[in-house]
């Protein structure tokens, strides 16, 4: 267990104050790099959040629940904002190798 910076895990002031606000629950990356440990804990603004799993997964692994724990409304709508925000860097492919990290307020 570490205190990590949430720079680390959350990749933009968006996702931060989507968790914040408790929208956003988890956060799925790419398996390439390991950016937290179960265990581990971040602060946002003042407040204290705890990583509760670290799982490796596929994208096709992925269901409506994990995309709304993402703060997205279903699936369909989370591959599209996916590859909204990586243009030309990001494709669904249901074997990609994944990393999903869920976290709650301490």
């Amino acid at each position: 267990m570490a205190d990590i910076d949430a720079d680390a895990l959350l990749p933009n002031d968006r996702v931060k104050q989507a968790a914040l606000a408790g929208d956003v629950t988890q956060l799925t990356r790419g398996a390439s790099n390991r950016y937290a440990e179960e265990g581990d804990t971040f602060e946002v603004d003042g407040q204290q959040f705890e990583v509760t799993s670290v799982e490796d997964r596929t994208l096709g692994d992925l269901t409506d629940a994990d995309a709304k724990r993402e703060g997205s409304e279903s699936l369909e709508a989370y591959k599209k904002r996916m590859e909204r925000v990586h243009p030309g860097e990001f494709e669904w492919d249901e074997t990609s190798e994944v990393r999903t990290y869920r976290f709650e307020r301490r």
